[in-house]
């Protein structure tokens, strides 16, 4: 986008951004071509369940459901694996010229994984709202794996390899003395060059005995030291019925998992992810090959508060714990049984301050016209129809699930005998934000401090309009 004023001759960066992830999905369902069927599987769930709610003449936001077509169209998250603090730093400034920054910490060694993530995104309401592209974005934690010749291996390949152009590393620095912008006429050639970095790159780094050393350490170690670019290894397209989608993609003959991670239906859902493999194998030059790609579909709900984590988080452990060698479908039915505890509505979940909201005034009334009671001022409000309370959308990923899922789609012998063996170097596997922050060169938001402000934001404008201070709207709540 550029505007008509000598000033905007610079990408507009929602627009520089909604460019790129469109590029990026072109560029993946080319590799990936059975990522097309996976789209239009998705696109007419999308539709399918928009018409419904539109023929029953429900608010799409009052159902949780933030989104028209156009948006879950375009929307998609990504997944990269970098493999030293310098890659980290550099995409940093990539994703900084399509306006998205870190926020939220993900320690992934709670599933046996040697790394941890950040997820980048749009921080703005407004550009989530325009495009809300994110990608999840691990680090390499070479302290943890137990092997000494695979660590020191894979340092000595990352720290040949360059996935970065060399005009693209110009760009950046012309986009920094711009103020982290770039102009119109850069864009295009910006958005070709960044995405050779992500881009599947046949030949190995690696040599076959290389490879075997690593992949023997774990496989995802292989995965980021052998190639020669931090390839995406899926995008995620977000649906509105997860259960539709994969009952469709079982009838289209797609290799699927038996099970949806996350909990069980409810009419308020929380962010879960579904995956399953689309692509196979990946050719090296001898006769090998490479489980690189996979593809994963999610439904996205509310952002839940700390205190919904707590429990959503419990209850979840809990039905994994009794779940523990049974099959697909008597696992789903514990899966019901314990998420009983969490309240199945929108009402008893903001009540219960188990979710976070927006809030918006739906008519102007003064105060004093109104026959408030003893009793939380706010909820009144929404009772008498003239504040209305949505759900905010989740936009990040849930840790225990996060972990979870990256474990799923990586279920191979040598994932289990890692398991089985600890070959982490379980006695350093922490947590270590402060050390993701040092290796990337910049803070991470939090989430729970970025969902609040924007429900306090929402609070204060609806206090500001009907004439009421914070302390005033928010008594007894």
């Amino acid at each position: 986008m550029v505007s008509t004023t000598a000033a905007s001759t610079y990408a507009d960066k929602d627009g520089l951004r909604t460019r790129f992830a469109a590029a990026m999905s072109s560029m993946y369902r080319s590799e990936v071509p059975l990522y097309g069927d996976l789209i239009e599987i998705v696109r007419e769930t999308n539709q399918s369940v928009l018409n419904a709610t539109n023929a029953k003449s429900q608010s799409i936001d009052a159902t949780g459901i933030k989104a028209n077509i156009e948006r879950l169209t375009q929307e998609r998250h990504g997944a990269i694996r970098l493999g030293t603090p310098y890659e980290l730093r550099t995409i940093k400034r990539i994703f900084e010229v399509l306006g998205m920054h870190p926020i939220g910490y993900y320690d992934l060694s709670i599933a046996g994984l040697p790394m941890h993530a950040t997820c980048f995104r749009p921080l703005r309401v407004s550009s989530l709202d325009t495009n809300p592209f994110r990608v999840f974005t691990t680090l390499l934690r070479p302290e943890l794996l137990a092997s000494e010749e695979a660590r020191q291996l894979s340092l000595e390949l990352l720290e040949k390899r360059n996935i970065f152009s060399t005009f693209l590393l110009n760009l950046l620095d012309v986009a920094e003395k711009q103020g982290g912008r770039l102009k119109e006429e850069q864009a295009e050639t910006f958005i070709q060059e960044a995405l050779t970095t992500f881009r599947w790159q046949s030949v190995a780094a690696a040599t076959f005995d290389q490879y075997q050393i690593l992949k023997a350490e774990h496989p995802i170690l292989a995965d980021i030291a052998s190639f020669k670019s931090a390839h995406i290894n899926h995008l995620t397209p977000r649906t509105l019925d997860i259960s539709a989608v994969h009952l469709r993609m079982n009838k289209a003959g797609m290799a699927v998992k038996d099970d949806i991670e996350g909990p069980p239906l409810v009419n308020a859902q929380q962010n879960e992810n579904q995956g399953t493999d689309l692509s196979g194998s990946q050719e090296l030059m001898i006769q090998a090959s490479h489980k690189a790609r996979f593809g994963e579909i999610e439904e996205r709900g509310a952002a839940v508060t700390p205190k919904g984590r707590e429990l959503y988080d419990r209850l979840l452990q809990e039905s994994k714990r009794q779940s523990a060698g049974v099959t697909v479908s008597e696992a789903n039915a514990i899966t019901t049984k314990v998420f009983k505890d969490f309240p199945d509505t929108w009402k008893d979940l903001r009540q219960q301050n188990l979710i976070y909201c927006e809030f918006h005034v739906k008519r102007v009334a003064t105060m004093s016209s109104l026959d408030l009671k003893d009793g939380p001022i706010l909820e009144q409000l929404i009772s008498m129809n003239i504040v209305d309370a949505v759900p905010i959308t989740y936009e990040d990923f849930l840790p225990f699930s996060a972990a979870g899922i990256f474990q799923s789609n990586l279920q191979t012998d040598n994932v289990s005998k890692c398991a089985s063996k600890c070959s982490l170097d379980v006695s350093h596997s922490v947590a270590d934000s402060t050390g993701l922050e040092k290796a990337m060169g910049t803070k991470i938001s939090d989430l729970d401090t970025w969902y609040s402000a924007v429900q306090m934001k929402s609070l204060e404008e609806v206090g500001k309009i009907l004439g009421l201070n914070l302390c005033e709207l928010m008594r007894n709540n």
